[in-house]
């Protein structure tokens, strides 16, 4: 499943951490804004270890999970960055 995961972090070096962690689970589409191709222990994971890094009084970071009819519906205007849910990843 696709989910767009948006953050708002209030600290320069928790952001850096948000985003470097999240670039280990999608990827970056606009500066606080990531997709990311994850089953629901993948997200699971993800979440617990962003509450690690996060100041729940300062920060948020929300989790829009994508359907697909609702992925169909997606259109984008200007640079069109694609990204496909893959079988696997060569890093």
């Amino acid at each position: 499943m696709l989910t767009i995961i948006t953050y708002d972090i209030t600290d320069n070096s928790r952001r850096e951490h948000v985003s470097s962690e999240l670039k280990n689970y999608g990827m970056r589409v606009q500066k606080s804004v990531f997709e990311c191709y994850m089953d629901n222990e993948l997200l699971s994971k993800l979440k617990a270890s962003l509450e690690t890094i996060i100041d729940a009084t300062a920060d948020n970071v929300r989790f829009y999970p994508l359907c697909k009819k609702d992925l169909e519906r997606v259109k984008v205007e200007g640079i069109q960055i694609i990204y496909r849910d893959e079988d696997y990843f060569l890093v």
